[in-house]
């Protein structure tokens, strides 16, 4: 379908506007990326002509004030690979579920990453204890009961707080090259289904989800339990979403599962039609012959190929192999596996 809205010709007071706030841009704010600086701008013009309330505009006035210094604090450690880590605030030092998460992290700071967390106490503090504080990122909240800063990020400048959820759920996904969740309450519960959606419909990139038990643990034991009783057979999921996550109640497997997926997969994005797999290393021809007969369904028409970049790309990674496929944009548990061998070839 057309987009009409885009075909619909702009005023000359709607093109004298834009003028003038590119003006200003090029004058005052120096950037590559003026026509994005300048939808913004465009956009806050629009409220004040649709008469947005005084409470819907500080909604949105707060919102974009977060991401934006969220965004300036992570900026210098862009190349670094980060693991978000989910877990209750409630659970005690001496606990079980504290330690395993406590190991993790340290394990996997060990491996070159970073730790991002809730930067309260329980599972969130264990984070921050076995990554310590120079390899984490605190994602705090504002709430009027239970949640506090811990004393191991507090007054850190990777520290960010929140006022509003939605802003600091981006921020954990936005950030992140993986995920790994450790028993907890709705929270939780919340934050890992919103990952795991989030992948399954492709609004975020797939990386690895790993619900962590404490050894002999059972809490995700269970929950898969509830997951295959009462969702996948009622078709309200497929087993193939089942791909998206890997239980473990072993450190060193959650970090195995982690690092893995990185083994030779890099980053993946879309270019109009086209799935644009990074390699790290490139891929021979009988294992892209072996891919295109095992994931076939996963491409509308043609064949996977391999590929440099793309020109739409522009320089982004531009030294990496790919490969390059239409995708269905459908089965992204089927591409979960797809990745797995990718990095097994």
């Amino acid at each position: 379908m057309p987009n009409i809205k885009n075909q619909r010709p702009q005023s000359a007071q709607s093109l004298l506007r834009e003028k003038s706030i590119l003006r200003f841009l090029e004058e005052f704010a120096p950037s590559p990326h003026h026509d994005l600086l300048t939808d913004v701008l465009v956009t806050a013009t629009r409220l004040a002509k649709d008469q947005a309330g005084r409470g819907e505009l500080k909604i949105i006035r707060t919102a974009l004030k977060e991401m934006r210094y969220a965004f300036k604090v992570f900026a210098p450690y862009h190349e670094i690979p980060k693991v978000t880590v989910f877990g209750s605030a409630r659970t005690p030092l001496d606990h079980a579920d504290y330690h395993q998460a406590r190991a993790f992290a340290e394990k996997i700071e060990q491996a070159g990453w970073m730790v991002i967390t809730g930067a309260g106490d329980g599972i969130m503090r264990a984070g921050h204890h076995g990554a310590k504080r120079e390899k984490s990122f605190g994602v705090a909240i504002s709430l009027p009961f239970e949640q506090k800063t811990n004393d191991i990020i507090g007054n850190d400048p990777k520290l960010i707080l929140f006022k509003y959820f939605f802003t600091r759920k981006l921020i954990f996904i936005k950030e992140a090259h993986a995920v790994a969740v450790f028993p907890g309450g709705f929270g939780t519960l919340d934050e890992t289904f919103e990952a795991m959606t989030l992948i399954q419909t492709g609004k975020a990139p797939i990386i690895p989800i790993v619900l962590c038990d404490p050894p002999g643990g059972d809490y995700w034991v269970h929950w898969r339990e509830w997951v295959e009783r009462d969702l996948m057979k009622r078709n309200m999921v497929n087993p193939e979403d089942m791909n998206l996550f890997k239980i473990t109640d072993d450190a060193d497997e959650a970090v195995k599962e982690i690092l893995h997926f990185y083994h030779r997969y890099h980053s993946s994005r879309m270019v109009h039609d086209q799935l644009v797999i990074r390699l790290k290393s490139p891929l021979s021809d009988s294992a892209v012959d072996r891919l295109n007969r095992q994931f076939k369904d996963l491409v509308i028409e043609g064949q996977m190929q391999t590929s440099g970049a793309l020109p739409e790309e522009g320089t982004e990674y531009a030294d990496l192999p790919r490969l390059i496929f239409q995708f269905n944009r459908r089965s992204y548990g089927r591409l979960r596996l797809l990745i797995n061998e990718i990095n097994q070839a």
